[in-house]
C-alpha cells in the first residue's frame, strides 16, 4: 500500500506570486498544490484522503481587503487545527475575519523593505533584528485581536508580521517567496517543517510520471500535435508527448516571419533527428499580411495567437488529430491573468491570446504549473540535449514584441540584426550561463545621430538583458560597460537606420521582461 504524501494548500487569492509560493515548497521535497480561496474545511478534510494536509498558505492579491466583491476567506478554515501562514493581502484577511484592524496606509509599501523583528519566534525562528523583505502592499495591519501578537514592524507597518498565541495561525506583511526576501527560503522552511511537521517525500520525478501518466490518458486512443518552436517549454512538451505519445504526435514548427536570424535553420537540424513526425509550416505571409497596421500590444498577441490556432487546425485535418498540446507555463498564464482575481498584465500568444472559436476536442499544457528553472530539470532528466536545456526563453510571437508601434519590413530587419550582434557579443563575453534573456528592442522613437560628419535621423534600438531564476522577479543584468560598447558601436555601425542605443535598467517588477 502507496504511502500518502505530506501536501501544503495554496489558497489563491489572485496574487501574482501565488504558484511561486508553491514552487517554494516543492523545492523543499514538499507536495504543493494551488486551491481556491473560498475552499471549505470539508473539501481540506476531502483532500485528506488522498494526502496528508499538513498546512495551508494563503497567498496575496491585487484586491483590498474591504472592496466590493473580493475574494474572503471561508471562516470555517480558523476553526480546524492545520497550520496557516498569510502572506500579503493572506496576511490581512486573517486579521479582517478576526476583528482586527486593517487600513489604508498613506505611505504605500512597494519593493524592498527592511523589518525590525521584534520576536524572532516560529516562522520568524533565527532570523536577524533587521531583515531585507519584499513588499508590495497598501493596506496595512494597525492592531491585532487579543489572540495575537506582533512580531515585526517597519516603519511604516506596525504589524508587519504576527503570530496567534495559541493556534499555529502566522501572518507575514511581505512575500517570502520571491528572491528579494534574502530569508525568505528560511521563512517558508520554519513554516512546513518546524510548524507543519512535513516530511520531505516528495520529489520532481512524481510530477514527470504524473505529466505523462495525464497526456496518455487524455488524449487516449486519439491523436495530437504540439506546436513546437524550438524554445525550452515547446522542447519538454514534445519530449514529454512523445514519451506519452508516440506515433499519435505529430510535433508542428511554424515559421511566422518574426524568428530570430538562422532560427528556422537552427531548428530543423535539431529536431529532424527525434523520433516524432515534424512539420514546418511556412507562414510568414499570412501572419505580416493579419499584422498590417496594428500597433496595440494586446492587438498584436492576440491576432499571432489566433493565427497560430488556424494553422494547427489545418495541420491538424491532415494528420487527423483532435488534441493540441502547448507548451504554456506558469509564467504565460499568470501574466495573462490566470484567475478572476489576478489582474491581466498582458495576454500570451498561447492563454490569453486564444480565440474563442477552436477546433479542437481540448488543449493540453503538460507544463502548466511549472516555471522556467523547473522546466529546466524536467529537461535534464528526460535527456535533452544541452543547446536546449540552457537556451534563453524566447516568445510565441517571437521578435514581433520587440517591436513597437507598426510591424514593418525595415523593422523587422533592424530587429533581427541588432538581436544577432546582441547575442554575438554577449554570449562571445561568457556571460550567458549567467543570464535569465537577453536581447534588442525596436523602438518607435527616432533621434538625431551623426555618422560620417553628416546627420543621420534614426531609430533608438534599446538592448535588455536580465538575471532571474523563475521569471516572475527579474533584475537587470550589470552588464560590463566594455561589453554594451562593443554592442552599440556594432549596432550603430552596421545598421545605417539605428542612431541610438540604450540600455534597459529596470527591474520586473515594475517591469515586465519583454517591453510588449
Amino acid at each position: 500500500m502507496q504511502t500518502k504524501i505530506d501536501i501544503i494548500l495554496v489558497l489563491d487569492f489572485g496574487g501574482q506570486y501565488c504558484h511561486l509560493i508553491s514552487r517554494r515548497v516543492r523545492e523543499q521535497n514538499v507536495y504543493s498544490e494551488i486551491v481556491p480561496h473560498d475552499i471549505s474545511p470539508e473539501e481540506v478534510k476531502a483532500l485528506n484522503e488522498k494526502f496528508n494536509v499538513k498546512g495551508l498558505i494563503l497567498s496575496g492579491g491585487p484586491s483590498s481587503v474591504y472592496g466590493e466583491n473580493t475574494p474572503k476567506l471561508n471562516p470555517g478554515i480558523l476553526e480546524g487545527n492545520v497550520p496557516i501562514l498569510g502572506l500579503c493581502y493572506g496576511h490581512q484577511i486573517l486579521v479582517q475575519l478576526t476583528e482586527g484592524k486593517v487600513e489604508s496606509s498613506n505611505c504605500k509599501e512597494y519593493g524592498i523593505a527592511y523589518v525590525t523583528v521584534d520576536n524572532p519566534v516560529g516562522v520568524l525562528e533565527g532570523l536577524s533584528k533587521k531583515e531585507k523583505v519584499w513588499m508590495s502592499h497598501g493596506d496595512t495591519v494597525c492592531s491585532l485581536p487579543s489572540d495575537f501578537e506582533a512580531l515585526a514592524h517597519t516603519n511604516n507597518c506596525p504589524v508587519a508580521a504576527f503570530r496567534h498565541k495559541h493556534k499555529p495561525i502566522y501572518g507575514l506583511q511581505w512575500h517570502p517567496e520571491v528572491i528579494h526576501t534574502e530569508n525568505g527560503n528560511r521563512m517558508l522552511h520554519n513554516f512546513i517543517f518546524n510548524v507543519c511537521r512535513c516530511e520531505a517525500n516528495w520529489q520532481m520525478e512524481n510530477l514527470v510520471e504524473k505529466m505523462v501518466q495525464e497526456l496518455k490518458t487524455e488524449v487516449g486512443e486519439g491523436k495530437a500535435i504540439i506546436g513546437l518552436s524550438g524554445g525550452i517549454d515547446s522542447s519538454v512538451s514534445t519530449a514529454l508527448a512523445a514519451k506519452a505519445l508516440n506515433e499519435k504526435l505529430t510535433a508542428v514548427y511554424v515559421d511566422h516571419g518574426f524568428m530570430r536570424e538562422g532560427e528556422t535553420e537552427a531548428i530543423r537540424e535539431t529536431f529532424s533527428k527525434f523520433k516524432i513526425n515534424f512539420i514546418v509550416v511556412q507562414a510568414q505571409k499570412r501572419f505580416i499580411k493579419k499584422l498590417e497596421g496594428v500597433t496595440e500590444p494586446e492587438c498584436k498577441r492576440k491576432i499571432i495567437g489566433e493565427e497560430f490556432i488556424r494553422v494547427f487546425e489545418e495541420e491538424a485535418i491532415k494528420s487527423g488529430a483532435q488534441y493540441l498540446i502547448q507548451g504554456t507555463i506558469y509564467p504565460d498564464i499568470i501574466e495573462s491573468g490566470f484567475s478572476k482575481n489576478s489582474d491581466n498584465i498582458k495576454s500570451h500568444h498561447n492563454v490569453g491570446g486564444l480565440p474563442e472559436k477552436i477546433e479542437f476536442k481540448k488543449i493540453l499544457e503538460p507544463l502548466r504549473e511549472l516555471y522556467k528553472d523547473e522546466v529546466r530539470k524536467v529537461a535534464k532528466m528526460l535527456d535533452l540535449p544541452n543547446e536546449l536545456v540552457n537556451r534563453q526563453p524566447f516568445p510565441g510571437p517571437g521578435l514581433a514584441v520587440r517591436i513597437i508601434g507598426l510591424l514593418t519590413e525595415e523593422k523587422i530587419r533592424i530587429v533581427k540584426r541588432s538581436d544577432k550582434i546582441v547575442r554575438e557579443e554577449i554570449e562571445g563575453a561568457g556571460l550567458a550561463e549567467s543570464l535569465w534573456q537577453y536581447f534588442a528592442v525596436v523602438t518607435d522613437t527616432k533621434a538625431t545621430g551623426v555618422k560620417g560628419d553628416t546627420r543621420a535621423y534614426g531609430y533608438v534600438v534599446a538592448v535588455r538583458a536580465m538575471e532571474s531564476r523563475e521569471a516572475m522577479t527579474a533584475s537587470f543584468a550589470k552588464i560590463p560597460y566594455d561589453v554594451l560598447e562593443k554592442i552599440s558601436t556594432r549596432i550603430t555601425n552596421e545598421i545605417p537606420e539605428v542612431t541610438h542605443v540604450v540600455y534597459d535598467i529596470t527591474h520586473k517588477p515594475p517591469a515586465t521582461i519583454e517591453w510588449e
